[in-house]
């Protein structure tokens, strides 16, 4: 891995405050944070990377959240328009920033996004580095424990990575952009990124109703996998480890599908081990008792899973998909997942409905409104 100047590592709110300093008239900033999203409950933001370039120079700090009660200031640059903030999968870090610490961004350049709309087939941060910078990642570090402390030189230097380089990489894609006429396209959708909302903490006890698959159980079936959903959220929070650690959606779906009444019938469902049978079995089968004497929950006529909903959803991926794969992009340049929902939700007839509709830019609504409303007729 390649080295790079020792970056500086902010711990203390008098450090900070120098930061904000010295960075306030710069005009912009790579950022990138690490999170613990795969050890714990409830993750939450570990380190805050910057990057900065002043003149010929680029400047590295790391900042560390769980050190400094308060990094609000921060908020400052981030909300600052004057200052280019320039992110690689953006959607992940904004959420998450938002959701721990409040802040808003506005003025952003996110480098995946911009590959994708580009239609790189190569739109990795490490591939994108090695394929333009000639570096390697050291992957040892992409499942660390961010939370933990001290954190050794060989992760702080990790953390870097993932910054350092973005500036440069940004001024090889805006320049693409503007040359393949894309560029508009890529700042609306800069913008819908940043204006998503904060990461909700809070527990959807119907969240069962978004897993893969569920729409299609029906009866004493679906009264399961509620409370399968239910069972494994409390077990999660018990154990302080993430859901999906407990038991991956896919299963909990076929659990419910199979409705398993003994511990061998239940080893049987792809994804359950002897180990989870012994750890698990007896709560999961009481579980599946419990939910097929309970009524089954009952769809709302305005949910995503109402018959209507899903199939003008349907429709519209469909339409999408073939949209992108006609233009040689990932389908989310087209539109995004959640514009698909609102436009299934909402069902817009005219131009009018489809204008106030904030998830379809100017950009797109001029580009594929008419096609969106032709299709939305027909469903």
């Amino acid at each position: 891995m390649i080295r790079l100047p020792r970056p500086k590592l902010i711990s203390q709110a008098r450090a900070l405050k120098s930061v904000i300093e010295q960075l306030q008239d710069i005009s912009l900033l790579a950022v990138d944070t690490e999170s613990n999203s795969m050890f714990v409950y409830q993750e939450q933001v570990c380190l805050i990377q910057l990057s900065a370039r002043q003149e010929e120079q680029i400047l590295d700090f790391i900042i560390d959240p769980l050190a400094i009660p308060d990094v609000s200031v921060l908020g400052e640059l981030f909300a600052n328009p004057a200052i280019e903030k320039v992110f690689h999968a953006a959607d992940y870090d904004i959420t998450c920033m938002k959701r721990d610490f409040g802040f808003e961004f506005v003025n952003i350049f996110d480098t995946y996004f911009a590959a994708q709309t580009l239609g790189w087939t190569r739109v990795g941060l490490s591939s994108l580095l090695e394929e333009h910078f000639s570096v390697a990642l050291d992957k040892r570090f992409q499942q660390a424990e961010w939370h933990h402390r001290p954190l050794s030189l060989e992760e702080l230097q990790y953390a870097q990575m993932d910054t350092h380089f973005l500036p440069a990489l940004r001024d090889i894609q805006l320049n693409e952009l503007q040359r393949s006429g894309y560029l508009e396209e890529a700042q609306e959708g800069f913008r819908e990124l940043a204006s998503l909302p904060a990461t909700d903490r809070s527990f959807d006890p119907e969240g069962f109703w978004r897993l893969k698959g569920a729409y299609l159980l029906t009866g004493s079936s679906l009264a399961i996998l509620r409370q399968l959903y239910l069972w494994r959220e409390k077990t999660a929070q018990k154990r302080d480890i993430p859901s999906n650690k407990v038991m991956p959606d896919s299963t909990l779906v076929d659990i419910a599908t199979t409705c398993p009444l003994s511990a061998s019938a239940l080893q049987r469902i792809p994804g359950i081990t002897r180990q989870t049978v012994k750890r698990d079995g007896k709560a999961i089968l009481e579980t599946v008792a419990r939910g097929k004497n309970e009524i089954p929950p009952r769809r709302h006529p305005q949910s995503r899973t109402s018959p209507e909903v899903i199939a003008r959803y349907e429709a519209l991926h469909t339409w999408r998909k073939e949209k992108a794969l006609s233009r040689g992009v990932e389908s989310n340049v087209i539109l995004s997942k959640n514009a698909l929902w609102v436009l299934a939700l909402r069902h817009p007839k005219t131009d009018e409905e489809l204008a106030v509709i904030q998830e379809i830019g100017p950009h797109r609504r001029a580009k594929y409104g008419n096609e969106l409303l032709n299709l939305l007729k027909g469903v």
